[in-house]
């Protein structure tokens, strides 16, 4: 009898921890394909997440967006026919306070194809935190191979064409970043917001 309640004290306190994460996995839970729509200051772009194929990324992505974390930062790097990458920064060209680093998913069968959202991170594969980048050409380089590759986790469904304007602005040497290819007129995430479930 003891150990019977002790397995049902045991069961109802995880299925409460469940519900109480705060890691994203409670931002439409019973969602696979949740939806995100980016409103920048060059137009609007929806993506579609693959919680199936990438749960933890796209947990850790909803997570940043439910708490509005990418409202109003920078795609502070762009490099035509390879990527357009923000979530990191402020307008200040200020960092954004980020959550501990998430497992890297590059193994999940997801390829760096044109106009899909994958992780960006350090040398060391498991250091994703915030930022994020949009494919914007077929990047096989950024696959798994011997090494890790960066996880994709969802795509483009609505704007490709922003993300293509995005690739085609002029850029700059930023100082503050030493970052070689930043938009001289800055592009803003001004709002991220998860759409409802269909």
């Amino acid at each position: 009898m003891f150990r019977y309640l002790l397995f049902v004290l045991i069961l109802v306190a995880s299925q409460t921890m469940a519900k109480d994460k705060d890691d994203g996995s409670n931002v439409q839970p019973d969602n696979y394909y949740p939806r995100v729509k980016l409103e920048t200051s060059m137009g609007e772009i929806v993506v579609e997440l693959d919680r199936r194929r990438a749960p933890i990324t796209t947990n850790n992505f909803l997570r940043y967006v439910s708490k509005n974390g990418y409202n109003g930062t920078l795609f502070h790097r762009v490099v035509p026919n390879f990527v357009v990458q923000g979530g990191g920064y402020n307008k200040d060209f200020e960092q954004k306070p980020s959550y501990p680093e998430i497992f890297n998913e590059s193994g999940n069968g997801m390829k760096n194809e044109l106009y899909t959202v994958a992780m960006a991170r350090q040398n060391e594969p498991h250091s994703a935190t915030r930022q994020f980048f949009f494919n914007v050409n077929d990047n096989p380089s950024l696959d798994p191979g011997k090494e890790w590759g960066y996880a994709v986790f969802g795509m483009v469904v609505e704007g490709q064409e922003v993300v293509d304007k995005m690739m085609e602005v002029e850029t700059e040497y930023q100082m503050r970043l030493r970052e070689p290819n930043s938009p001289v007129e800055p592009i803003v995430l001004e709002k991220a917001t998860v759409l409802p479930a269909t």
